[in-house]
């Protein structure tokens, strides 16, 4: 039988179906493989599917010579040489839309947890140190009637500015360019970057990672944001740079943060553990059941069409159509 690699555990019974008619390995261990397990496991697979984290590079492929197709479970795929997967007719597809709205989500977990001190007090009361309530016990930051600035306003920005009606924000948004369908639905208002740091009580960064966004938020950004602002990252860790963010909080330059994802995932900047103004998860922003359900399903789906003649959906390199020609 024909070998498919997964590299990762799932919930619900997609994987099951690619079993009635393929060898199908899942990596055992919880936790996702090394480069070098990587290698190893997917030798001689005709279709892997990966996560973001999964690096498939040119010497992943060239291990895998039968290959047809990568299928990525996630929105983002940088982790796939697409140039070469291209060059060798191999599809690679993604997961969009299906997380957006548990993405969004867990920014607003985010922007409740630090603006109200959820985790602070959490701790507060557990060590036993709740002995009254006084007026100016775990005093946090209002979120209705302030402006929320999203820094990428794709399809997860645009779900994360929707929920802020509820709260009567002031949306504003940084984009590469009008996101006027997005301006619509929400009621945002486009501004240039520097007015996004300067008017901003509460920044979302949403945004992919590319030369433009890599280290964009950095002690300069942070010097020009509002001491009482804070700012949430669900997008991609190195958009913001660790270790200024660790100072910039440290020095009060802004109130807090809320990370899900981290620049050099997953090791986290050791000073910014140290800080209570910020809270850190461990890239969750999709992990809810019925999500990771669907993402799975839709990998699934993408690797039986390409297996079974047909073009997969959800394919980021249209180009490798041409190569098939």
């Amino acid at each position: 039988m024909k070998k498919i690699f997964v590299t990762s555990q799932y919930p619900g019974d997609a994987v099951k179906r690619l079993a009635r008619q393929y060898d199908v390995q899942v990596f055992p261990e919880d936790r996702l493989p090394t480069q070098k397990e990587l290698i190893e496991y997917s030798q001689g697979s005709i279709a892997l599917i990966t996560t973001v984290s999964d690096l498939v590079d040119q010497e992943i492929i060239d291990e895998c010579p039968e290959l047809k197709i990568v299928s990525n479970s996630g929105v983002g795929y940088e982790n796939v040489d697409i140039a070469y997967a291209t060059e060798k007719g191999i599809f690679v597809t993604n997961t969009p839309d299906v997380l957006t709205e548990t993405t969004a989500d867990m920014a607003w977990v985010l922007i409740l947890s630090v603006a109200r001190r959820i985790v602070e007090a959490d701790a507060y009361v557990r060590e036993g140190k709740f002995k009254c309530w006084h007026p100016s016990l775990m005093l946090g930051m209002n979120i209705h009637d302030k402006t929320l600035g999203v820094y990428g306003m794709g399809r997860i920005g645009t779900a994360v500015a929707r929920r802020a009606a509820g709260f009567n924000m002031d949306i504003i948004y940084n984009n590469r360019g009008r996101r006027e369908e997005a301006e619509k639905e929400t009621g945002a208002r486009f501004v240039d970057f520097p007015a996004l740091l300067k008017e901003s009580d509460f920044i979302v960064v949403a945004a992919p990672l590319n030369e433009e966004t890599r280290g964009r938020f950095g002690l300069s950004e942070f010097r020009q944001m509002k001491r009482s602002a804070i700012i949430v990252n669900i997008g991609r860790g190195p958009v913001i740079k660790e270790a200024d963010l660790a100072e910039a909080l440290s020095e009060g330059l802004i109130w807090g943060a809320g990370l899900d994802v981290f620049e050099n995932e997953p090791e986290v900047n050791a000073n910014l553990l140290k800080q209570e103004n910020v809270v850190l998860a461990p890239h969750i922003a999709s992990a809810s059941r019925e999500t990771r359900g669907k993402m799975i399903g839709m990998a699934v789906r993408s690797v039986e069409l390409a297996l079974g003649g047909e073009l997969p959906e959800h394919l980021v390199n249209p180009e490798v159509l041409q190569s098939k020609k």
